[in-house]
């Protein structure tokens, strides 16, 4: 059982900054496709046995996915950290099919709305789903675009962590 514990925002910040250089790392060393994988897990607990179990399904979708498609994935990390898990996987295959099936991922998994798939390509950079004519993602308790409502802190946090320990139970505890 992982104990859930609050994290600073320093050490957010400090997690999203060695994300990025580890994203620039294995960018330079493969020139190739890097797709890197966080949750949606707003407040200040990033890690919890639920938020594992959410991310184990998310890496196993994406690792099916991969060998669906026959996609060589040359290298795959995977890190718990108490900031949040993040994943790693640098693929032999254009970053735009990348993308498109991350967006599928994201938008017909029961959880994919947990899920925030990065795409980058080596030498465009970061591949965002506007790209492809795919909108924003929606909030999930209005439906309204995400950014917006995270932005004016729209929704009471506690709400939004009920919905989506709500998405969680239902999902690993239909019962």
């Amino acid at each position: 059982m992982t104990e859930s514990v609050a994290v600073s925002l320093e050490n957010l910040l400090a997690a999203k900054d060695r994300r990025a250089a580890r994203q620039r790392e294995l960018l330079v060393r493969y020139s190739a496709t890097l797709v890197s994988l966080t949750l949606v897990t707003p407040g200040p607990v990033k890690d919890s046995t639920l938020y594992r179990q959410a991310m184990h399904e998310a890496v196993s979708a994406f690792d099916v996915l991969c060998r669906a498609r026959g996609w060589r994935v040359l290298e795959h990390q995977l890190h718990w950290l108490e900031t949040g898990a993040e994943g790693f996987w640098v693929v032999k295959k254009d970053a735009l099919s990348v993308k498109a099936a991350a967006i599928a991922l994201e938008e017909h998994h029961a959880l994919g709305r947990l899920w925030d798939f990065d795409v980058f390509c080596p030498q465009e950079g970061s591949i965002g789903r506007s790209l492809l004519a795919h909108a924003g993602r929606s909030c999930m308790l209005c439906g309204e675009p995400a950014h917006a409502c995270a932005r004016s802190r729209r929704h009471p946090l506690p709400e939004l962590i009920q919905q989506i320990e709500g998405m969680l139970h239902a999902y690993f505890d239909p019962h």
